[in-house]
């Protein structure tokens, strides 16, 4: 097997003479390059392309984010694949990496073992997400997927529904709701009894924390 060729970009000497030992003590791994920044690393891809570029996210110039889409939207730079490696874990650094092009993403905390996994299985066409970064990118598909289903629930509630909602939801009574909206009290009942049963709730808590929830009424 030949060796996988890496690259590695980080503003800071110590921390890439750090990954640089830990790289080179994997099997078949071979670090031809470093960089500082940007353009030290884009300037040395003229001569010598690596098939990994380890990055990290945050530098002084341009960020290890803006670096993944220079590398993926260039054809020239088509068969080099991003790995970041960064302290940065939060949500929103891990989706625009992803959305950027990168092919796996790592805290810098990781192990020995875990860098030799993420490398290999990136040379070889797949993505690599650390344990940690697996559960985030989860936890917003759950997030997204609940989202999702209220904006269906609410869509499917009529203007007059809603509006029955925001006012019981502000603490209007049935009988204050059936004098403003020129209706009876019957009506009132009746309209709060559908939406229940169209955003399957069971009780009027619940029906005041979903108005709540997808900002029917404000608190």
């Amino acid at each position: 097997m030949p060796d996988i060729k890496i690259m590695l970009i980080d503003d800071h000497q110590i921390v890439r003479d750090g990954i640089k030992v830990l790289l080179e003590s994997l099997e078949n791994v071979s670090v031809i390059g470093e960089a500082s920044n940007v353009p030290e690393l884009l300037e040395k891809l003229k001569s010598v392309q690596p098939d990994i570029i380890v990055t990290d996210i945050s530098m002084p110039d341009i960020s290890g984010i803006e670096l993944t889409k220079i590398i993926n939207e260039d054809k020239k730079y088509q068969n080099i694949k991003i790995l970041i490696l960064s302290m940065y874990t939060n949500e929103d650094f891990v989706f625009n990496a992803i959305k950027a092009g990168a092919k796996g993403y790592l805290p810098k905390n990781t192990t020995r073992k875990e860098l030799f996994e993420a490398v290999n299985t990136i040379y070889n066409g797949e993505e690599y997400f650390s344990e940690s970064i697996s559960n985030i990118i989860l936890k917003s598909y759950i997030k997204k997927a609940k989202t999702d289903e209220n904006n269906e629930k609410k869509e499917a509630l009529s203007i007059r529904e809603i509006e029955i909602l925001r006012l019981f939801a502000q603490g209007t009574t049935n009988q204050e709701i059936a004098d403003k909206l020129f209706i009876s009290i019957r009506t009132v009942e009746s309209h709060k009894n559908h939406i229940m049963q169209k955003l399957a709730l069971k009780t009027t808590v619940d029906l005041i924390k979903f108005a709540i929830k997808n900002k029917i009424v404000e608190i």
